[in-house]
């Protein structure tokens, strides 16, 4: 049964878009904010069975959700094998002409029916992670407000919470608590930890400016959050910061939602 509420009172938390539409190369391999930063400039949502691109500078481009008369791709993400359903030659012109380089990028988006896949990492794990689809690793990343705002005291430029993308934000809980939650209850949702996030490169993007630069504030976190010496192996370099989640039971949750710890 739940033990009570996580922090004793209340606890906000947002949640964020899974990750089911992908920039490939014409090749099928993926691209990210890693090699192309001002991807996280660019905004996508739907209405009305659209699919609506927006980006600086840009005209928004709409085009159908379902196009099942198009190819599907095969892509790579993270060297493993998945599918998705290319998106057509008006969004690759848009996002080519976005990117302004000379090579051709594609966007594919992963439908109910195409098999999802899990990282490679997982094997190595005492818990495993679930299938994903375009995520890196874990099915579920989350991360308190607090720990951020524990990285910006450090840093000479405080960061937001969007620079490290979880899909669930919470408040009013102290730094790092999330830590050691092993499992949880948001709303109807039942969550399960299953490994720390290891952080890379595509912390150092800018999400306000899409400007790379490759040093903060993830050298600040290497130099507080590395992993202890017998996860090494699961680890390596990469500083911890927050954590990935299986989902242990499906519902509904909402922002405002209290969290709460399970204890057996």
């Amino acid at each position: 049964m739940p033990n009570g509420a996580v922090g004793g009172r209340s606890t906000a938390l947002v949640c964020l878009a899974c990750r089911h539409w992908l920039v490939v190369t014409e090749d099928g391999h993926m691209v990210t904010g890693r090699q192309q930063p001002r991807l996280v400039l660019v905004s996508l949502h739907c209405e009305g069975g659209q699919v609506c691109l927006n980006g600086p500078n840009m005209e928004e481009l709409r085009f159908p959700i379902k196009q099942s008369e198009n190819a599907v791709i095969d892509c790579r993400v993270f060297g493993v094998g998945i599918q998705g359903r290319d998106c057509g030659d008006e969004s690759s012109r848009w996002l080519t002409g976005y990117l302004g380089e000379e090579s051709t990028f594609r966007l594919v988006h992963h439908e109910p029916q195409m098999t999802g896949r899990r990282p490679e990492e997982s094997s190595t794990l005492p818990q495993k992670l679930e299938e994903v689809v375009y995520a890196d690793m874990g099915p579920v990343m989350l991360l308190s407000e607090s720990s951020v705002k524990d990285l910006s005291s450090r840093l000479q430029q405080d960061v937001t919470v969007e620079r490290f993308r979880p899909n669930i934000v919470v408040s009013d809980c102290e730094s790092f608590d999330e830590d050691w939650w092993e499992e949880i209850q948001v709303g109807s949702v039942r969550l399960q930890r299953a490994i720390s996030c290891g952080r890379c490169v595509f912390t150092t993007v800018d999400p306000e400016t899409g400007v790379i630069t490759r040093k903060e504030p993830l050298d600040t976190l290497k130099s507080y959050r590395q992993c202890e010496p017998s996860e090494k192996h699961i680890y390596k370099s990469s500083p911890l910061f927050g954590q990935l989640h299986n989902v242990k039971k499906t519902g509904i949750l909402q922002v405002g939602d209290v969290v709460y710890k399970i204890s057996r």
